[in-house]
Formats: structure tokens, C-alpha cells, sequence
């Protein structure tokens, strides 16, 4: 099994046609992702050739999933539209949309989340890379060919440190690596990664990737407390982070005391998660969890 991402998934890109859409859909087919259709008004009807798949593009995501059984969509419009193309896709039924686009207005954020948690539909993002599940599928901007697939369920903030764990630990291999993004209001938390890995039959241990700014690693550390029985391995980024600057992620500022990466390393370590100096001793932590299980 895998979270919320399998080889079932039919997948959507709205913006297929610009040039990231074009280059990362290329790379979700050769990781062997069902990619059913693209979505641009402008250039309904006709199809995207990727050489060893045309794939078409529709003039709207309701008619994608009307001609597809689309379920997934993934995001490349600019940040003006963002909110409109979120939108869109929720009010078509999509169940995951995966939002890549960075910059987008906290306001437009706090708007699509909130319409999507009211439908049931699921948005990964914004400003994230997605998420894959090694072997399965992959929809987003993340590497497929750093890993293997395996036991280990990641759930990350930082999308360059979701690629070097998952180098590193490429020969235990994941079921599921999720970018949930850095900005101040995204639509899936670690929380609910750290649900569905709990209740996932194929997934032995957990790696929490955390920030600097806000408290969702201490309200994780709580979760892990009271609902995860999986050993469950951590790291914060931005312990040399200066106070009061905006580093990275719009979402990665401190403030005082309040989402230093010591207080939420102390709230991990208290809810009984190994947590690593460096992503490389938090892979060792991980290693040396599974072999001491």
C-alpha cells in the first residue's frame, strides 16, 4: 500500500502546456505515473506529444475527469490563478490536488484549503513538491529515481531535504514521501501524513521533516504522543536561523521564543522521536531504529 498516491491514481496537470508543466509531466510518465490529461482553455483538443504517450489536454478539469475518471491533479499555473484552478478542480470531484505553484497570496491559501476541506477533497501544498510513492506513482516535481521503494513513510516541509533523506536511505526504501510545503497555510499537516503512515500496513517507520516558525512540529509531537505507535524519526532545520528573518519557506520565521528549532526538537524528543543533528544522523537514526526493531 501506499498514502493517498498508488498506481491506481489517474492524474490530471492543470498548466501541462507551459514549460514546467511540460518538463515535470514528462518526468511523471517515465516514473511510470498515469497521467490522463492536461488542462488549458487555449488549447483544448489537441494533445501533448511526450513520445511514448500523447497525452490530451482539456479545456477544463471537469472535462478531464468526465473523460478520464481523473482523481488527481497537479498544479503548475502562476500564482494569480492558483486559487481559481484549485477551485476548479475541487468543484470537479478531483480527491488530491497536489498545488507545486509557489508564491501564492496567504488569502488565496486560506480560500481553496477551506473550499477543498468542505468538498473532501485533499490539497497537498502550496508552494511544495509534491508527493511519490516509489514504484507507483509520482505527482509533482520530485526525483523518482533517488529512492526505491520500500517501508519508510517520509512527510516533509522542505523539498530539498525530502530528496536527500530519501537518497540516503534509498536502500530501505519508502512507501510514500510527502511534501506538504512551507508556507504559513497549506492544506495537508503533518498530522494527517502521520494518521494515514500509522494506518498503513506497509509503512514500519516514520521521518518527520520540520522547520523554524509556527508550532505545527509541537502539535505533531503531541499527535505522536497520544495516537502513533510507529517509531517515529525527526529533524528541524534552521537551529542557525537569525530571529525575526524569513528563511526559505514564507512559514520558516521565528519570532522570540515561539518556533525555534530547539523547542520543537525538545517537544519531538519528549513525544519519544529520535531527532538528528543533520539529515546524515537522522538517516543513521533511522537505519539504526529498523535494525534494533
Amino acid at each position: 500500500m501506499a498514502i493517498f498516491l498508488t498506481e491506481a491514481s489517474k492524474v490530471l496537470v492543470q498548466g501541462m502546456t507551459g514549460a514546467e508543466g511540460m518538463k515535470h509531466t514528462r518526468r511523471m510518465l517515465a516514473a511510470g505515473t498515469d497521467v490522463v490529461g492536461g488542462v488549458n482553455p487555449r488549447k483544448a483538443g489537441r494533445t501533448a506529444d511526450f513520445g511514448t504517450r500523447a497525452v490530451p489536454v482539456f479545456g477544463s478539469v471537469r472535462e478531464g475527469v468526465e473523460a478520464t475518471g481523473a482523481d488527481v491533479t497537479v498544479v503548475f499555473v502562476p500564482p494569480a490563478f492558483a486559487k481559481a484552478a484549485v477551485t476548479e478542480a475541487v468543484d470537479a470531484g478531483i480527491g488530491l490536488a497536489v498545488v507545486i505553484t509557489e508564491g501564492i497570496p496567504v488569502h488565496d491559501s486560506v480560500a481553496f484549503t477551506a473550499h477543498a476541506r468542505a468538498r473532501g477533497t485533499r490539497v497537498v501544498g502550496p508552494n511544495c513538491p509534491g508527493l511519490i510513492s516509489p514504484g507507483r506513482s509520482n505527482a509533482g516535481i520530485i526525483p523518482a529515481d533517488i529512492t526505491e521503494p520500500g517501508r519508510i513513510g517520509l512527510v516533509s516541509k522542505s523539498g530539498t531535504l525530502t530528496y536527500q533523506l530519501m537518497h540516503e536511505l534509498r536502500d530501505i526504501g519508502f512507501s510514500t514521501c510527502v511534501g506538504i510545503g512551507g508556507d504559513p497555510v497549506v492544506g495537508t499537516s503533518h498530522i494527517d501524513c502521520l494518521s494515514a503512515f500509522q494506518d498503513d500496513p506497509d509503512t514500519d517507520l516514520i521521518v518527520l521533516i520540520g522547520e523554524i516558525g509556527g508550532d505545527a512540529e509541537e502539535r505533531a509531537a503531541a499527535h505522536i504522543r497520544a495516537h502513533v505507535t510507529k517509531p517515529v524519526v525527526g529533524y528541524i532545520a534552521g537551529f542557525t536561523a537569525p530571529e525575526g528573518k524569513t528563511m526559505g519557506h514564507a512559514g520558516a520565521i521565528v519570532s522570540g521564543s515561539s518556533g525555534t528549532a530547539h523547542a520543537k526538537k525538545a517537544a519531538l524528543e519528549a513525544a519519544g522521536v529520535g531527532v538528528g543533528a543533520t539529515p546524515t544522523e537522522t538517516a543513521r537514526l533511522v537505519q539504526s531504529v529498523l535494525t534494533h526493531a
